[in-house]
């Protein structure tokens, strides 16, 4: 597999319920995820090396202010959003524990409380679009690190047509992350993990 997603052809019927089953049932490579991007299977590879001390150090502070009964997780679930017919397997998300007493290998994305995306050249313009339009709609938090550029935005408020807030630092500056969370998050230690040339 290359660093670039992949799009798959999704089957003929084109239902969102047939290609949620495909990529239930796809033997995806390791280190590689598959997703329902913009109608089709995109399967592309997990963050690079150096992302993981961010995501860490991401998931420490946020899990730290995370709502009660809600767990932060980099695991490799996959999360759906049945109206948008999308299926996302974000790189850090904050969700209600209860969505994942289910069966099968997908949960619901009403039960995120907060979506953090690692933006990669390959990934970007997801994060950026599909991801932000379908998030903004269903998830309370979604805060995207733009690797390259080595700055973090943070969106909230939902609503039917996407967020209606956004507030954006630098590398190395704090950020507010607004309710649920509600705390000031050091983001010093991305800098390191950034693709940013000097």
């Amino acid at each position: 597999m290359s660093e670039r997603p992949a799009a798959i052809d999704a089957p003929s019927a084109g239902a969102f319920g047939d290609m949620l089953r495909t990529v239930e049932e796809l033997d995806t490579p390791e280190g590689y995820k598959a997703e329902l991007i913009r109608g089709k299977i995109v399967v592309s590879p997990w963050s690079k090396l150096r992302y993981l001390r961010p995501m860490r150090r991401l998931r420490s502070q946020v899990e730290a202010h995370a709502p009660e009964g809600h767990v932060a997780e980099t695991s490799p679930f996959l999360f759906v959003f049945p109206p948008a017919e999308r299926g996302f397997g974000p790189d850090l998300f904050v969700a209600d524990e209860t969505a994942f007493e289910a069966e099968g290998r997908h949960a619901d994305g009403a039960a995120l409380s907060l979506v953090a995306e690692l933006t990669s050249a390959s990934t970007k313009d997801a994060d950026w679009l599909d991801k932000l339009d379908t998030y903004g709609r269903v998830v309370p938090v979604y805060l995207v690190l733009d690797m390259q550029v080595g700055e973090i935005t943070a969106f909230w408020d939902p609503s039917s047509k996407g967020y209606r807030s956004r507030t954006t630092v630098t590398f190395g500056t704090p950020l507010h992350v607004p309710p649920p969370f509600d705390f000031d998050l050091d983001t010093s230690e991305f800098v390191g993990g950034a693709d940013v040339e000097s």
